[in-house]
This record gives C-alpha cells, sequence and structure tokens, in this order.
C-alpha cells in the first residue's frame, strides 16, 4: 500500500411519508455537502472520486501515472465514504465482539438515488448483498480483486473513464485521442486549471495556514480527501509544487495524521467513521 517519504530536498524527504421525509432529509444533505468550509459558493461541485482522479491526472498529457496501481482501489474507497458523508451507508453499531473498524459490516441507511451513476450502482449491490460485507471486502469487489466467481458481478467497471466523462461534462477536462505506438488511448487533458488549483489550494492550506492538529476539528472532505489522496498515491502531486520547507512541514503533518490510530479516532465524538474504516482498511492492505 502507499507510503508517505519525505524527499530528501525533492525526492525523499417508512411508509409513504415515512419515506418521503427521509428521502427530503437526504437531497437536503445532499445540497449541503459543500457547506462545510468548502469556500466560495461559486466553485464547481466535485465528488471526492472525481477529485482523487483531478488529483492524479498528468494536467496536459491527460492520464494517471502508468506505474500507480492504487489509484483504483482507492477510487471505490472514494465511493463508500461519499455515499456515509450522504447519508446513505453506515457502519454496523459497535459491540464488545466487533470493536475493530475492520470486523464492522456495512450496512444500508438510506437506498434514496444520490443521482450520480457510480455511488447508485454502489449502493443497490450494498442493498442486495446479504450478509452484508466489510469495508475492506466491499473495496475488493467494487474493484473486482476477489477469488469468488459468484462475486464478480459487483466489480465496477471503467470507473475512471466514467469518472473523468463526469468531469469533461464539468467543463474541467476535455478528451482526445493520443497514440502510443502499439495503440490509441483516450486521454483527459485538464483544461479548467483553476478548479484543480483551487483542490491543490484548499489540500495545502490545510496541513500550513490552517492546520489544526486535530483532524476532528477538519472539514470532513478535506480529510477524507487527504486519506485519499494517501490511499490513492496520489498526495505527493498534491505538495510536490510547494517550497522545499513548506513541502517537508506538510509531509509531515500529513504523515502524523495518516499514521493515527484508525479504531481509536473513530470512536471519538463528531468522528466519521467511515473515513477512518477506509484508513482503516488500506493500511491492512
Amino acid at each position: 500500500m502507499t507510503t508517505l517519504i519525505h524527499r530528501g530536498r525533492r525526492a525523499d524527504v417508512g411508509k409513504n411519508a415515512d419515506k418521503r421525509l427521509e428521502g427530503e432529509d437526504d437531497d437536503s444533505k445532499d445540497r449541503n455537502l459543500d457547506e462545510e468550509e468548502s469556500g466560495d459558493s461559486k466553485d464547481i461541485r466535485l465528488t471526492l472520486m472525481e477529485e482523487v482522479l483531478l488529483l492524479g491526472l498528468k494536467d496536459k498529457e491527460g492520464y494517471t501515472s502508468f506505474w500507480n496501481d492504487c489509484i483504483s482501489s482507492g477510487l471505490r474507497g472514494g465511493i463508500l465514504i461519499e455515499l456515509a458523508l450522504r447519508g446513505r451507508i453506515q457502519l454496523e453499531p459497535l459491540t464488545m465482539r466487533k470493536k475493530r473498524l475492520l470486523d464492522r459490516k456495512v450496512l444500508l441507511k438510506s437506498d434514496t438515488p444520490t443521482g450520480d451513476v457510480l455511488l447508485d450502482e454502489t449502493l443497490k449491490h450494498i442493498k442486495a448483498t446479504e450478509p452484508a460485507e466489510t469495508v475492506q471486502s466491499w473495496i475488493e469487489l467494487l474493484t473486482g480483486e476477489t477469488w469468488n466467481p459468484f462475486k464478480l458481478q459487483y466489480q465496477l467497471r471503467n470507473v475512471r473513464e466514467r469518472i473523468a466523462k463526469n468531469l469533461v461534462e464539468k467543463g474541467i477536462l476535455t478528451t482526445e485521442k493520443q497514440n502510443f505506438l502499439l495503440f490509441d488511448m483516450t486521454t483527459h487533458p485538464v483544461t479548467n486549471t483553476t478548479e484543480k488549483q483551487r483542490l491543490l489550494k484548499k489540500l495545502q492550506e490545510s496541513v500550513l495556514d490552517r492546520w489544526v492538529n486535530d483532524p476532528h476539528r477538519m472539514d470532513r472532505r478535506t480529510l477524507a480527501l487527504l486519506v485519499l489522496a494517501h490511499s490513492s498515491d496520489v498526495l505527493e502531486n498534491v505538495f510536490t509544487p510547494l517550497a522545499d520547507d513548506k513541502y517537508d512541514t506538510a509531509m509531515t503533518r500529513s504523515k502524523d495524521l495518516l499514521d493515527l490510530d484508525p479504531d481509536v479516532e473513530a470512536t471519538k465524538a463528531s468522528a466519521t467513521e467511515m473515513i477512518w474504516a477506509v484508513l482503516a482498511a488500506f493500511n491492512k492492505a
């Protein structure tokens, strides 16, 4: 799994009424997702998966590093966190027998559609699955990393391309064809560099100027994005543009944050359990 390293000066350092009210509540959560310190209301609203992919894409080339084998599972982790933040899924309650995050199953909280195809496809899988699965199992199933042929149906296909198309529709990427000697590949160069710079700045400031030294005082979506960027092996892309001293500070603080014990942090007041469960799953992988 991914690790944070310092670069040596660059390289090391219920029934109808109830259901209607529930749906309205879910819609309200969806509308207010970006109100927790997300900045200018004119900013384009992106899902966590879209933000992770945008961080991983090379601006001009329009594709992720060929050596990055972590981003696929990282995007699936992002789907689970996004569904949890939207009030669609949750972890089963803590019990004496199931104290660890990785032992607790993912439960359906609401099946109200989100309007996002990937999220709703995953929601249907979770709703239809009996018995329930853990966070780590869902990441593996959604990625297709399972030896059980009867569970291959849960694999989400063409995830990167589908997320990229969403970003094209939002005016952040464009679509091109590039020839790589033996094959042609569809690429998605960044056209809205302002949006990507806003995203980079938000993450950089979260561990520099706005550092609070307490994950539970951080904006939940920013914390989730830091966890997912690390798990997808794209966090280095966020801090590379910084001057050496700021780079070292950002990397040290990020490492301290990501080295926290997820099982301990998930028990604290105002903690979002799914964020820590996803981190625990990637730490174990």
